[in-house]
């Protein structure tokens, strides 16, 4: 008990003593004022056709080889505020030299890039990172990201997407980190301090830009740019919390998406992108639309021409606009009609001076190209570690993983050597080149003999010519290791899919497979959960790798030979079939919850039954009520065992910190990580809480008979929620509390009543 009260008592020292030091405050304050005086000089300098310029982003098209000279032009005029996909570096430096020697008022260039999960050195997709539950390597990688990415004059990305993803459906799901609004704001902040750096002004930091603002992943069906409708108090309980987060995080950025939120489009949506982002949560970076998003408020019959979105736009305190050009035509007549004021033009330009600034444009607008960073062996090496902690390792029946030493291997599948699918959705300037691929890093091992065969030449070919040679090696070789899974091009924006099985004859070659009573060790290469219930008991195990980027090849090796122990966990619930969806783990109790004790399958149900026989609670009949895998879930190739649970306190008053700990004992054979995570529940509320929510996660490694203590600390604030008054609370009540391996896993319960 007496460690408890010490650790209590540094954990109130922390909460109390979090304000920087008053010197260091006076010169960030000194800082900023200074910036703030230089904006005003520029500001009463500039010509309203400058201002508007400021608020313009423009690009040109990779089929144009050399760069427009209208494009020169305005930019000569100050009419070009930022460019993206300027990737010939003499250009970008052209151009910045033309803003910086001939512009009017020598205000730098910011050049841009979708530089989302690796620039040259490609990291697994983000929802893979969001598996490792570890963000300090989410922030590492990041970091390399912004040191390759800076090399080519680019100082700012489109990245982190903080969407809520509860529809695997959706392509875009492989940018976002999962379902969860704890886990996702964490991973998030772990990005934005890896491009940020800690000094922004630095010539390796690139400016982040958390998007897409807000509830652009809860699109109706899945389906990419589709309506969004999500009811006040899960807005804010849900799809905002991690877009907070960044703001505290100090995120430079953010950006609008395509979708309207409950009628509104959200790039012109005064109430998120005025009162909630401004007033309430004092945002003092600049925000930019989504690609030509302005204007598609057209055809969503919110505004009835280009003069009407600029303007419903620009009063939402839009400030910049991507590629479309509604500012640039209308702006100057919206002020002069007196639909939009110059003073709120000029907070526009403000806020976007005040990031050229912090990133030191202003000063060293220039760029040094250091090629040699690229493919860094560091970086390398560090992608490759994220790999392996990415991959999650769903079933592994009979112990068939890892791979014994000298047992003979059919290497078969689509995915097994195709190095720019292993690199997935949003790898603008990644390079197969450079990809390793597991039948690559297979061949360099020499503990197993292989045989190899592609069986199918892509993820949706429907041919079966290769099928007869896959045969014939997987009844030559003692375990068949077939790679599947979807293509890059599959997943990512405007990649929606309704049927979520393995595309193409995949599913067909495994079942063939089958048939030869060879053990098969599936490696799954998606951008989302794949739905596996037609040849999941074909297959002894199941590793899912996610596309796993450059490094894929070697870290799928280390995992299924051994050499490491799997330690991804599923960031997101993964459905039996489509008809589950959406299945998310937080979600809301029914006034009929699943008694799993009456529960009745479709195959049970007695002919002529009576119609009241089958029980009524929330369920399918064909499915049931439980998901293929829950959030949080995976396995390792060790076990792990949780004892000495318990709570410090079970009655908590005013902001005494709460803590939770307990012993993590590894009872199996291998080293190995366990992530330990923390979930609640507020048992009664004014509104209806969820069934669970994450509330703390740890990842921790033990050898083989290690135990470890875990402590988890939070306070009442962490547990409040946006309640009916328009206000976040904590109401007095009881709560449960579950340390657990997974979502689903209730083992360890505890109880704690805030008075």
């Amino acid at each position: 008990m007496r460690n408890y009260l010490v650790l209590a008592l540094i954990v109130c020292c922390l909460l109390s003593n979090c304000t920087p030091k008053e010197s260091m405050t006076n010169a960030l304050v000194s800082k900023e004022d200074t910036i703030e005086s230089k904006i005003d000089s520029i500001l009463s300098k500039m010509t309203l056709e400058e201002k508007i310029g400021q608020t313009a982003q423009r690009g040109k098209s990779s089929r144009v080889k050399e760069l427009p000279v209208e494009l020169k032009e305005a930019v000569k005029k100050g009419e070009i505020g930022s460019f993206l996909n300027i990737m010939n570096k003499d250009e970008a430096k052209e151009l910045q030299r033309i803003a910086m020697e001939e512009s009017p008022n020598k205000i730098p260039l910011i050049f841009a890039r979708d530089v989302i999960h690796g620039f040259k050195t490609i990291f697994p997709i983000p929802l893979g990172q969001a598996a490792s539950f570890d963000p300090s390597l989410v922030q590492k990688g990041a970091r390399i990201s912004a040191i390759e990415a800076s090399t080519y004059g680019i100082r700012w990305t489109f990245a982190p997407m903080l969407d809520i993803s509860r529809d695997p459906r959706w392509g875009r799901i492989a940018e976002s980190a999962g379902e969860d609004p704890y886990l996702t704001s964490i991973m998030g902040e772990a990005y934005i301090k890896g491009f940020q750096g800690d000094d922004l002004s630095s010539s390796t930091s690139i400016a982040a830009c958390a998007k897409h603002f807000v509830g652009y992943g809860a699109a109706e069906g899945g389906r990419d740019y589709n309506t969004a409708n999500i009811n006040e108090f899960s807005l804010h309980n849900t799809y905002l919390k991690p877009f907070k987060k960044a703001v505290e995080a100090n995120v430079a950025t953010l950006m609008t998406g395509f979708n309207d939120l409950n009628g509104v489009p959200v790039s012109g949506n005064e109430y998120l992108l005025k009162e909630v982002l401004r007033n309430q949560w004092g945002f003092d970076g600049f925000v930019v639309s989504d690609w030509n998003s302005i204007i598609e408020m057209i055809p969503h019959g919110f505004a009835e021409d280009e003069a009407a979105a600029a303007e419903k736009a620009a009063n939402a305190m839009l400030d910049m606009e991507m590629t479309s050009i509604s500012y640039q035509n209308n702006l100057k007549n919206l002020i002069e009609e007196g639909k939009f004021s110059e003073n709120q033009l000029d907070e526009m330009v403000r806020n976007i001076l005040r990031i050229k600034f912090k990133l030191g444009l202003f000063d060293n607008p220039y760029f040094e190209s250091e090629l040699d960073v690229l493919y860094a062996k560091e970086h390398l090496e560090t992608a490759q570690e994220a790999a392996k902690k990415s991959m999650v390792l769903l079933k592994n029946e009979n112990q068939i993983l890892p791979l014994s030493a000298k047992k003979s291997l059919a290497i078969i599948g689509p995915l097994a050597d195709a190095p720019h699918d292993q690199l997935g959705t949003w790898t603008f300037d990644g390079e197969k080149a450079h990809t390793i691929t597991p039948l690559a890093s297979f061949r360099e091992d020499d503990e197993h003999p292989i045989l190899y065969s592609e069986g199918l030449s892509y993820s949706r070919d429907k041919s079966n010519k290769g099928f007869n040679d896959a045969i014939k090696i997987a009844k030559n070789s003692d375990i068949i290791v077939f790679f599947g899974g979807e293509e890059a091009i599959l997943s990512g924006e405007a990649h929606s899919r309704a049927n979520l099985n393995l595309p193409g004859k995949q599913e067909h070659l495994i079942n063939e497979l089958h048939k030869t009573e060879k053990p098969i060790v599936l490696v799954l290469m998606a951008g989302r959960p794949i739905t596996l219930g037609n040849i999941i008991d074909k297959v002894d195990a199941v590793l899912f790798a996610w596309h796993p980027g450059t490094m894929g090849g070697p870290a799928i090796l280390d995992i299924l030979t051994g050499k490491a122990s799997p330690s991804g966990r599923l960031p997101i619930t993964w459905p039996k079939e489509v008809g589950q969806i959406p299945i998310y783990y937080n979600h809301k109790n029914t006034g009929r919850p699943t008694i799993p004790e009456e529960f009745v399958q479709i195959d049970s149900i007695p002919i002529g039954a009576w119609q009241s026989s089958l029980g009524n609670t929330s369920h399918y009949l064909d499915l049931g009520y439980l998901p293929q895998y829950p959030f949080g879930y995976g396995l390792t190739y060790s076990n792990f065992e949780y004892s000495d649970v318990k709570i410090l306190s079970n009655k908590i008053k005013e902001n005494v910190p709460i803590i939770v700990s307990a012993k993590i004992t590894n009872t199996g054979n291998a080293t190995a990580e366990e992530v330990v995570q923390l979930y609640f529940r507020d048992m009664v509320g004014s509104i209806t809480r969820p069934v669970k929510e994450l509330l703390r996660f740890k990842k921790i490694e033990l050898e083989p008979g290690a135990s470890k203590i875990v402590d988890f600390v939070f306070s009442k604030d962490d547990i409040s929620f946006y309640g009916l008054d328009k206000k976040w609370v904590v109401e007095p009540g009881k709560f449960k509390l579950w340390v657990a391996k997974h979502a689903l896993d209730r083992t360890h319960e505890l109880e704690f009543v805030i008075e």
